[in-house]
């Protein structure tokens, strides 16, 4: 495999690890809250970075960050509803809507790729799925899934164009002002006062590892990645991490691993390998000259 999709693959095992601490988060935060919260220190890392940005970059960087933003929250969100296991499954579904996006938007799309993306969500389905319903949950839920497929296509036509540090920054600015915004407005509306720090200074440790680990690192190095994979290809990498997720269970807190898990789990896998044996070629259809 080449460095970028194994660069790829380990940006996907460190978010496989985020389920289960969003989740034991949100006994004592909402997911706005959340969200605002490891954006701002996300933020704090990357300040360095925000000197002397161009202009094309500040643009990028805002459309990136709201769809993440978006992603991001609504995930947050769909996880006061249902299991991790479930806003696994629904949140990797963008590895079809990726492709499927790309087709209706009239780009041409290797055939292999979606074998292998259907492949992977065959195995996501064995390995995460289960009752549990929720309709808010789930459509919020879907919601990330779709923002978070745009994201995907957006990044990989448009990585090749910017200072990486600088793209990633910009991006992380945006969500937390956006973040920030969206946790005062909902504040205003609930018209009650917020004991937000007291709340969340317990959970200080989880915070920072989802600041400054799985978002500012990973937004870089996810930058980086992409840099070179296409977003078909990088959308069916990506369905690795409820693989991740479910190995982390099993190595450090001893959840069984069934045996239908591991069947699904080994269907994804066997997607990415004929992934990368055969990439599909994507031309985004959001590129633009830059001049």
């Amino acid at each position: 495999m080449s460095t970028h999709v194994l660069l790829l693959l380990g940006v996907t095992a460190v978010w496989g690890t985020t389920f289960p601490l969003m989740k034991s988060l949100l006994v004592s935060l909402s997911g706005v809250e959340i969200s605002a919260l490891r954006f701002v220190i996300a933020a704090l890392c990357v300040v360095p970075f925000l000197l002397r940005v161009p202009r094309h970059t500040w643009l990028d960087g805002l459309l990136l960050g709201a769809l993440a933003l978006v992603s991001y929250v609504a995930q947050a969100y769909g996880l006061e509803f249902i299991s991790s296991n479930r806003s696994a499954f629904l949140t990797s579904l963008n590895v079809l809507m990726v492709p499927l996006i790309c087709v209706a938007l009239g780009a041409r799309l290797s055939p292999r790729v979606l074998l292998c993306a259907v492949l992977a969500c065959v195995g996501i389905g064995l390995m995460s799925w289960e009752g549990g319903a929720n309709l808010k949950g789930d459509l919020a839920t879907l919601v990330c899934a779709l923002a978070y497929a745009f994201y995907t296509i957006v990044l990989s036509g448009r990585a090749a164009r910017h200072d990486l540090r600088q793209l990633a920054a910009t991006q992380i600015a945006f969500m937390a002002l956006l973040a920030c915004a969206w946790l005062v407005g909902a504040a205003l509306l609930e018209a009650k006062p917020s004991n937000l720090l007291a709340r969340a200074t317990p959970h200080w440790a989880t915070l920072v590892y989802l600041g400054v680990i799985a978002t500012a690192a990973m937004l870089f190095l996810q930058a980086l990645g992409q840099r070179r994979v296409s977003a078909d290809k990088a959308a069916v990498i990506f369905a690795m991490e409820p693989v991740f997720a479910a190995l982390a269970a099993w190595l450090w807190i001893d959840e069984l691993l069934s045996s239908r898990a591991a069947l699904g789990g080994a269907l994804v896998l066997t997607a990415v390998i004929l992934s990368e044996l055969q990439p599909g070629r994507l031309k985004s259809l959001f590129t633009e000259n830059v001049h």
